[in-house]
Formats: structure tokens, C-alpha cells, sequence
């Protein structure tokens, strides 16, 4: 089953968009079974329920869905960051294979090997993150250090991972200040992050992730609270970047519209699980998920007048999940076995859905 999941979530030739790479024989980034529970006070969240999924070097691939579905948890979890939540207890496997040396102690990682994200030490995940996996923050404004000037900043992990000098790591921000867009970078570098506009400070967050040239970029709701203009630039800039760099990037958002000119693969999440992995062209033209699919009647059409649908009820609570479908009760297609049996996930055409009446192409 495993073997088959991973066929379908990596497919070959299904990208909407150039990926400027060439598909590797096993992926770059491998998810199995991923659970992540955080206990507080007398109850339990179980924010991440056995998700699986595979990103291949130079992939563009969205995980999207509703606010709390565990989208940004999964995210900290690719970086081991969830296991530093108090309270949380994280399983299953996250491997990885660098792309570079990594170092850490009197151990070293080398490219040909795997990293076990859920359990490896915490040396090794400190020179994984920001080296060879970079994250952009949703929030720019908090995630910044309001005491330290953006040049001190994106210099940081210049300095710890790639040895460059003082001067050399100046430079080198100044440059990467420019390739992402930012006006005057040499008077930008002394500045301060509340001096800066929340464009400004997004472009600050992508030339941090990008100064090592991470393998994998993990941008969560990067276009968030952004005018228009600006949400463009930005998915322009990552696309480019993606490109000049060759990472693997991992798009975190529930704005399907940004999903549809960018990315090759969509992963749907609802209440902590996967429901359908499906290429993109795919997606947008035959969800198969019932999810997937009133998600789609919720946007509004340039080419068609028709009355918005809003999604009825609220997703399930997370500290008692269903044990059936967390859809179910919300789902005109629902039926007893949808309450009562949890649907796995399973291979559909060129998709991979977790229901048990999925749509069929085209409905």
C-alpha cells in the first residue's frame, strides 16, 4: 500500500508549470504516517491524524484547507518544530535527504543519506533548518526580531551554516536583499523590521529562507493580509527563486486562487487528515472529494455568474474526532458507513482520495 501511495503522490509529468528539475529516483522529502498530538490541560488535540505524502527536488506542491485544519503543524513538523510545542507527542516518519554535508558534533550526514526528521537529534535538525529546509513565516512582523536590523538577520544563518566572514555574509545579504525585490538594499540592511512595509518585511522573511539555498522551502501563507499587487510579486519572486535555485517548495494556504497559477501538485487537508492528492489541472477541473469540491462552489468565477455555496456546520472537534469520515456531517453525499468508518486513502485514476463515495470525473 505504502509502495502505491508513493506512485501516485509523485508523479512524473503532472506539473502545471515548469519545475526546472529533473525528477530524482526517490523523493526529497518523504512523510509516512505523521501524527501530532498536543496535550493541554485535561484534554488532547489530535492536530495531525496519519498523514502521508511525498515533494520530489524542484516541485511546487500546496497543502491547503480551512484555518485549524493542522496545515501550519505539519509544516513545523517538517523542520521538527512540533516536537518542541509543550505537550505535543509527535509520530510516524519524516525522511528527508539532504543535499548537502551536514555537520553536527563529531557526526556528519552525508547527501547519499536519509534523515528521520520525528527522530533524529536535535544537532542534526539544527543544521537541517534554515540550510537545507528554509520556512517563511505567515507573519513576518512577529517572526522578525524587532531588536536587530534585517542585514543582522538574514546574516545569521550565513554565518552559522555556510562559514562566510563578517563582510562576506554583508554582501552576500545585500545580494539577496536585491534578487528579492527590495528597493535600496544597502540602506534596507540597517533597518529595523518596523521600519519596513508588510511587502517589505515578506521580501526580508524570503531572503532569510533562501540564503543557504534550502533543498525544501516551506512558505506558510506567505501572501497573507497582502494587497493584491503585492500577493503577485510575491508568488512571482518564489516562482523565480524556485527556479534559480532548483528547491522544492511547499505552498501553505487556504487561497486556492494563488494554488492555480503556481503550484503542480494540491494536497487537501481537513480535520488533521489528507483527503485528496491529485495534480493540479486535476484538482481544479475534477476534485473528486466532496471537500474538494465545495471548496471549488465556495469561489467566485470570472467566466460564469452563479450564487456562492458556503460549506454548512464547522469542522469537527479536534479533542474528539469522529470515528468516522470529519466530514460526514457536513456532506450531502454522506451515508451511515461515512459515520461510522474512517475512509483510507486510496488510489483514484491520477488522484488519491480518502472517501468512500468519492465524485466521479466531471460531476
Amino acid at each position: 500500500m505504502i509502495e502505491r501511495l508513493r506512485q501516485q503522490m509523485n508523479p512524473v509529468g503532472a506539473s502545471t508549470v515548469d519545475a526546472g528539475a529533473v525528477e530524482p529516483v526517490s523523493p526529497l522529502l518523504e512523510v509516512r504516517d505523521l501524527t501530532v498530538d498536543i496535550t493541554m490541560d485535561e484534554s488532547t488535540v489530535h492536530a495531525v491524524r496519519g498523514v502521508s505524502f511525498a515533494i520530489s527536488a524542484g516541485e511546487m506542491v500546496a497543502l491547503v484547507g480551512e484555518s485549524g485544519c493542522g496545515k501550519s503543524i505539519t509544516a513545523l513538523s517538517l523542520m521538527g518544530l512540533s516536537r518542541q510545542i509543550p505537550g505535543a507527542h509527535v509520530g510516524g516518519h519524516i525522511f528527508f535527504r539532504p543535499r548537502k554535508q551536514l555537520h553536527h558534533g563529531s557526526d556528519s550526514v552525508g547527501v547519499d543519506s536519509v534523515i528521520d526528521v520525528v527522530a533524529a537529534p536535535l544537532g542534526s535538525l539544527r543544521h537541517l533548518r534554515g540550510n537545507e529546509i528554509g520556512i517563511i513565516f505567515q507573519d513576518p512582523m512577529s517572526s522578525l526580531n524587532p531588536v536587530f536590523s534585517v542585514g543582522q538577520q538574514i546574516m545569521e544563518p550565513l554565518l552559522l551554516h555556510r562559514q562566510m566572514t563578517r563582510r562576506e555574509a554583508q554582501r552576500e545579504a545585500v545580494r539577496l536583499l536585491r534578487i528579492a525585490g527590495v528597493s535600496e538594499p544597502e540602506q534596507r540592511f540597517y533597518q529595523y523590521p518596523h521600519q519596513l512595509s508588510g511587502g517589505m518585511r515578506q521580501r526580508v522573511m524570503i531572503s532569510m529562507a533562501l540564503s543557504c539555498r534550502p533543498s525544501l522551502l516551506l512558505a506558510d501563507e506567505p501572501t497573507t493580509a497582502l494587497d493584491v499587487t503585492i500577493q503577485a510579486q510575491i508568488m512571482h519572486l518564489l516562482l523565480r527563486l524556485r527556479q534559480e535555485f532548483g528547491s522544492a517548495v511547499m505552498l501553505i494556504t487556504h487561497d486556492l486562487s494563488i494554488v492555480a497559477g503556481t503550484c503542480s501538485r494540491v494536497l487537501v487537508m481537513y480535520a488533521g487528515k489528507l483527503v485528496e492528492m491529485a495534480a493540479a489541472r486535476e484538482f481544479f477541473y475534477h476534485p473528486r472529494h466532496p471537500y474538494s469540491r465545495a471548496l471549488m462552489d465556495s469561489l467566485p468565477r470570472v467566466d460564469i455568474k452563479r450564487e456562492l455555496k458556503s460549506i454548512p456546520g464547522q469542522p469537527p472537534d479536534l479533542t474528539s474526532p469522529p470515528p468516522g469520515c470529519p466530514f460526514a456531517p457536513r456532506c450531502p453525499r454522506a451515508r451511515d458507513v461515512c459515520r461510522e468508518e474512517m475512509p483510507p486513502l486510496e488510489a483514484l485514476g491520477t488522484a488519491v482520495v480518502a472517501c468512500h463515495f468519492p465524485l466521479e470525473t466531471g460531476a
